[in-house]
């Protein structure tokens, strides 16, 4: 059965499916109730009848049926959208230049690229001796290593000191539990040696023979210990290096910037911490200064000091520098170089011989100067108002010429190298965007929306020219609005569909990020998250007021904790929205928080809260979207997940699903699309994600009324 087309669904009222009767339409699926208690250390108790639904082994046959009935509702939903979801892949798959290849960059007198040809998913990796006019060396060839697999990802390679050997770690699950294998780049044999259950990053030690790594915990997937092996040696006799006993940190390994030190860092939502050995005879990991609540820092080394960024007694973080030689350990022992500002946050910064680049952000938008070791300060200009810049790879050190990307919601991202002595500035690439894109044919905005407490939310807008602001449109709003990660005006392949049909597209800023600095940030977690929900509401509210968007043709999308947002609003404010797009959402916030086994959990009570602790319990639970759902009207969904999500685990979602479908009240659809072979990435090859894209704006299109 085949639902009729919902365009007029928007204009004739919540849930109309023309010339199709009540008794045709598809049934959602049934899910059994099983009465389960979830308790508080202080004795709150919560009933739970859908706990079942969580299977750490995704092998429960019942689970995994229901699974399978929502994946073939969705089928028999979306059937009607087909065509159009057949029509938007090809469109922006279309604007992709199938043949294309990165900017290379030269490392140790080698230039490494990836590339990709025409019709394959996956990147080659490769890298040219001297010049790009040398012959070729194959370092990965992914798609013959994915060859028979239903989800393939290299997480990261590094080729040793000497040049002559590649490390990686891939992964064909989807969960983030890494694989290292290792290969001799001139023949193409690959060692036998294999390490599992691993992070993405590696760093090569300079015998050329020994790789350090981060191990994870099987269970929590924590990143607990830094251990090295050595090639021809069982992975079980490898060497302990260091243990992490605090289960809120994450951690690291990484090579300074001048290659002396190899180091580990670990750092929690609110602390931070480094230590180091020289990379030349590793020994001591010394602790470049102790761990202390609500300090952060990182440090880097070139030439003969460190360059440490820091928010000690600097919300906003200020750069200090420690010289070769001073005792590490001793705060007091920091110089700084450049001081704190109220207005201007340092994101991050990179060392070079004869300069330092500040990633910074001031007004809302992220951007890059430079600093001369003579003291001389000037900004990388821009070309638009609304724009991001973000430093690229400067892989060497030597060098008087900074690389960075540039890209805004309409201009593609964009590859620059600017002569920091000259000026000169070289295009060196702009992806390409196949299709007859031109972007004199959009327009871009920056926006300021009053939130109701009188802060000024920043939003980024983009249309098509033509677009006339008399409260009509449709518009779609997006939103991420957690751990201080900003979400920056940049261009998107798969938004130009959604323009071409007069869609505005819209991004707001809300707190929660760090757009506008770390208070932005202080003021969108733990005791101030519903700062975060209400922005998002406040900014539609705005927009539709301004004539943006028509009130009943919104439609509000976001994924993980942007997922969190989407069950947040659609409680709060369920008029205000005719379709919530919603990815691999984190809703079930008290209970995964309660559960010190589920992965992540540990790392994030500085984010959300501990709930054992009352306080946070019951303001968690004040915003839980799952603890939430109301016997109230809901706009439209469409759900998304993925069986091995290693991030948020699929049975949050399927319980939210499960509890939406027995609590509303509405005849609205409501889509759940279980990817029953990837994480929380989606799946893997260049093309494949696309088409959960054109599946999910095909579906939303149809709710705003769009015909094509």
């Amino acid at each position: 059965m085949k639902l009729t087309h919902l365009a007029l669904a928007a204009v004739f009222g919540a849930g109309a499916f023309t010339n199709t009767s009540a008794a045709d339409m598809p049934k959602p699926p049934t899910v059994a109730k099983k009465p389960h208690e979830v308790t508080a250390p202080f004795g709150a108790t919560r009933n739970d009848p859908y706990y079942w639904l969580r299977d750490d082994t995704r092998k429960n046959p019942e689970m995994l049926a229901y699974l399978k009935a929502e994946n073939d509702y969705a089928d028999a939903l979306l059937a009607s959208s087909k065509a159009l979801q057949d029509k938007l892949f090809t469109e922006i798959t279309g604007r992709i230049k199938q043949d294309d290849a990165s900017v290379p960059y030269r490392l140790r007198g080698y230039w490494y690229y990836t590339r990709f040809e025409t019709g394959k998913d996956y990147a080659i990796a490769a890298r040219r001796l001297g010049s790009m006019d040398a012959p070729e060396e194959i370092l990965l060839d992914q798609n013959v290593m994915a060859e028979g697999k239903a989800f393939f990802q290299v997480g990261g390679a590094v080729a040793s000191m000497d040049n002559k050997l590649l490390a990686w770690v891939e992964d064909t699950v989807g969960r983030r539990q890494f694989v290292l294998r290792v290969k001799d780049i001139a023949s193409g044999k690959v060692y036998d040696d294999v390490v599992s259950n691993i992070e993405a990053n590696l760093v090569w030690g300079d015998d050329n023979r020994t790789i350090y790594y981060v191990e994870k915990d099987p269970v929590t997937l924590l990143s607990t210990r830094v251990k090295s092996h050595v090639l021809g040696t069982p992975a079980a006799e490898d060497k302990l290096v260091y243990q992490e006993e605090d289960e809120s940190f994450y951690m690291g390994i990484r090579r300074t910037r001048s290659d002396k030190f190899i180091c580990i860092g670990v750092r929690s939502t609110v602390s931070s911490e480094m230590r180091c050995t020289p990379a030349a005879n590793p020994g001591v990991f010394t602790v470049i200064a102790p761990r202390q609540r609500d300090v952060e820092y990182q440090a880097d080394h070139l030439g003969d000091r460190w360059v440490i960024r820091t928010n000690l007694d600097a919300p906003n973080f200020r750069l200090m520098t420690l010289a070769d030689g001073a005792p590490m350990g001793d705060r007091g022992k920091w110089s700084e170089l450049v001081p704190h500002s109220p207005d201007v946050y340092i994101e991050d910064n990179e060392l070079f011989d004869g300069f330092i680049t500040i990633e910074e952000r001031s007004g809302g938008l992220k951007r890059l100067r430079t600093l001369t070791n003579a003291g001389k300060s000037e900004f990388v200009s821009s070309d638009e108002p609304a724009y991001t810049m973000a430093l690229d790879n400067n892989s060497e050190p030597n060098t008087s010429w900074l690389r960075y990307s540039y890209n805004s919601l309409t201009t593609p991202r964009t590859v620059y190298e600017v002569d920091t002595n000259s000026g000169e500035r070289k295009l060196l690439k702009r992806e390409p965007v196949l299709g007859g894109y031109d972007p004199a044919n959009y327009v871009t905005e920056r926006l300021w929306a009053s939130a109701r407490d009188g802060v000024k939310v920043p939003v980024s807008v983009v249309y098509r020219k033509g677009f006339k602001k008399d409260g009509t449109a449709a518009m779609l709003q997006y939103a991420y609005g957690s751990y201080g990660s900003s979400t920056d005006p940049a261009f998107n392949v798969s938004n130009v569909s959604l323009l071409d049909r007069g869609v505005v597209y819209a991004i707001a800023h809300i707190r929660g990020g760090q757009e506008m600095g770390r208070k932005w940030y202080d003021d969108g977690h733990l005791m101030n998250k519903m700062n975060s929900f209400t922005d998002f509401i406040d900014v539609t509210r705005f927009l539709v007021k301004e004539g943006y968007a028509a009130p009943d043709r919104v439609a509000a999308r976001g994924g993980s904790a942007g997922g969190l947002l989407m069950g947040g609003i659609a409680n709060m404010a369920p008029k205000d929205y005719r379709i919530i797009i919603a990815q691999v959402p984190f809703v079930d916030v008290v209970t995964t928080m309660l559960d010190e086994s589920i992965p992540l959990t540990t790392n994030e009570f500085d984010e959300w809260g501990n709930p054992k602790d009352k306080k946070f319990y019951d303001y968690m639970l004040s915003y839980s979207p799952y603890d939430n759902v109301a016997k109230q009207d809901y706009p439209a969904f469409y759900v998304g997940t993925g069986l091995w999500d290693s991030q948020v685990q699929y049975y949050e979602p399927t319980k939210w699903v499960a509890r939406l479908r027995e609590m509303k009240t509405d005849s609205q659809p409501l889509v759940y699309r279980v990817n029953m072979e990837a994480g929380h990435g989606g799946k893997s090859g260049r093309f494949q994600r696309y088409h959960e894209i054109a599946e999910s704006f095909a579906f939303m299109l149809e709710q705003l009324g769009i015909k094509d």
